[in-house]
């Protein structure tokens, strides 16, 4: 998960609270910026999970961290027996990561990695709260996708933007169109998720006919570095659009969900 983060983003937030952990990336959205949302269960991934937030009402700890600080300790933790990572004031606040490592003999090898982070104040809580699914005009299915990936990588050579557009019929196309070249690369039967007759919720998709298209121009390497940087192998995943103004992609997996908002261009 941290390295499919550290690929989207220099820097997150990583919010704390008794039963899950969010890695949090808000670029404002309409500055052009991409922002990110990924939830983990803790009970998935600790055996033992202690923490102590701000107050008894207010029990979260929000820190700013770089991802690929994280991620490069915890390479070093592949084989290990025992991982413990802990919050710490070592001079600065940092995020300690202790790696139990086998050894021959009977004493025990432990390597600590201790990563900087910034304690993000209560005042500012508020800019990291969870962002609402956008009303959409169309919600599909994405294809595999390492095949997706393929795809966008070779287009990317021949343009900075692309064009995302789909209907309700489970028809995606990936376009480029330059002065020189035009690429179209068409997906059938995706399907679309039965999103508004579950929660009743209602979106622009509503009414709308099966077959017209809904677009939105992004910028690729935004679209790349999400499709590169996927090491959570997901069970769902699809994106809504927005026509002309955003691309909203979800990936879900049992144990991770990922949400990820590309702005139009």
């Amino acid at each position: 998960v941290i390295n499919t983060i550290a690929k989207l983003a220099k820097t997150c937030t990583l919010r704390l609270t008794v039963s899950k952990l969010y890695f949090i990336l808000s670029d404002k959205v309409a500055n052009g910026g991409v922002s990110m949302w990924c939830e983990l269960c803790q009970g998935n991934f600790f055996n033992e999970f202690q923490m102590e937030g701000v107050a008894a009402e207010h029990n979260e700890i929000y820190l700013e961290l770089v991802p690929e600080n994280l991620s490069r300790a915890l390479k070093t933790a592949q084989s290990a027996k025992a991982v413990k990572i802990k919050l710490t004031n070592k001079h600065y606040p940092c995020l300690r990561v202790a790696v139990e490592l086998p050894s021959l003999s009977s004493s025990s090898r432990i390597v600590t990695h201790d990563i900087p982070v910034g304690v993000i104040p209560r005042r500012l809580w508020n800019d990291f709260r969870e962002p609402s699914v956008p009303d959409f005009d169309v919600s599909i299915y994405l294809p595999v996708l390492k095949t997706m990936k393929s795809v966008v990588e070779r287009m990317k050579n021949l343009s900075n933007s692309i064009v995302i557009e789909a209907n309700l019929s489970g028809e995606m196309n990936l376009k480029i169109e330059t002065d020189l070249v035009s690429v179209t690369t068409h997906f059938k039967d995706l399907g679309n998720p039965p999103w508004a007759s579950e929660d009743g919720c209602q979106s622009s998709a509503q009414g709308r006919d099966l077959e017209s298209m809904a677009e939105a121009r992004i910028d690729i390497k935004k679209l790349q570095q999400l499709l590169a940087g996927q090491q959570v192998n997901p069970t769902k995943a699809l994106c809504n659009i927005v026509s002309k103004r955003i691309v909203h992609f979800i990936l879900l997996h049992e144990d991770v969900s990922l949400q990820y908002f590309i702005p139009a261009l």
